[in-house]
């Protein structure tokens, strides 16, 4: 005898059907779907609840599997039927980035890597980098104890080297223009802008590290990132050169509508899922390699290194290849 007729024999109630059953579960599902297709207007009130949404965002696929093992333990007809809104909102949201594209090569290959202060294993990241064969490499959190052994372990692949504060760029071809950038306070320097030669022509390179964000009393605290975000789009907005490239640590993800005044003046590969941190089971894709006036054929994550963040490499191609 099953739960049901044990749970009407002792109530005196008919029995629920498989079409009656499940129905806070159903509901659970049409509220997934809608998140997935209407994230950007979660309003970021009630501690940034949109950003968190949006960081996140991939990980809402998880409630198909789990909704159709809930809705068979409870044997509902009902609840399995409305899994596949879900499903098919995270289908329409994602297939332009799981669809297999054929991509150019580009002519320039940038890496960049948040290398964590704490990670002592220089020689074991510089490997990992230098295995993707940059051209450019900018690596944030850069500890000052460190910086030379970085500078050591980089510098005969890639010769032209400038850092301010923790933040290094080392680069194939020549650096000009170097200075950094204010994106928080004079107190530390999180923000590198460079010019790099190339066959004649420039590329600007910002070389950026936003500040990180907290889930803590206040919910998701972003307050200092986006003013970051919303500093480093109004340097790159001001750059008269049409090649500019942003690589770094945003601590947020492309869908993150706070970082938009950033990511509306740049362009992303729309395929694929690099996540990126934490390393050791990575959940979101916070560092990032932008370019406008070119285009980002290609990031991918590299193999992980002694930090926190794992190492990407992408590929660009400007407009003189």
């Amino acid at each position: 005898m099953t739960v049901d007729a044990r749970h009407a024999i002792h109530t005196g109630r008919p029995a629920k059907t498989a079409w009656q059953r499940g129905r806070l579960l159903a509901l659970g599902s049409v509220l997934v779907a809608l998140l997935l297709v209407g994230h950007e207007y979660v309003p970021n009130r009630w501690g940034n609840l949109g950003s968190l949404v949006q960081s996140f965002l991939p990980w809402l696929g998880l409630a198909v599997p789990l909704g159709i093992l809930a809705a068979l333990l409870r044997r509902s007809a009902l609840a399995v039927l409305a899994v596949l809104l879900p499903l098919a909102a995270w289908i329409w949201v994602f297939l332009p980035q799981i669809r297999a594209e054929a991509t150019p090569p580009g002519d320039l290959t940038v890496v960049q890597h948040n290398v964590n202060a704490a990670n002592s294993d220089v020689a074991g990241t510089a490997e990992v980098i230098l295995a993707a064969e940059p051209d450019v490499v900018t690596l944030t959190e850069v500890p000052f104890d460190l910086a030379e052994k970085y500078d050591e372990a980089l510098t005969e692949a890639l010769p032209y080297h400038q850092s301010e504060g923790t933040v290094g760029i080392w680069s194939r071809y020549p650096l000009k223009g170097v200075r950094p950038v204010d994106i928080l306070d004079e107190s530390w320097n999180r923000c590198l802008r460079a010019v790099v030669e190339h066959d004649g022509a420039n590329v600007v390179l910002y070389a950026a590290h936003l500040p990180s964000v907290r889930v803590g009393s206040g919910g998701f605290e972003t307050e200092e990132r986006n003013a970051g975000a919303l500093r480093l789009a109004d340097a790159v907005q001001a750059e008269k050169d049409e090649t500019v490239v942003v690589a770094g640590d945003l601590n947020a993800v492309l869908a993150d509508d706070a970082i938009a005044p950033l990511t509306n003046l740049v362009t992303a590969p729309t395929t694929g899922f690099e996540f990126t941190y934490p390393a050791v089971f990575p959940v979101a894709q916070i560092d990032h390699v932008l370019a406008r006036g070119a285009t980002v054929t290609d990031v991918r994550a590299l193999p992980r290194t002694a930090s926190d963040h794992l190492p990407v490499v992408a590929h660009i191609d400007t407009p003189w290849s």
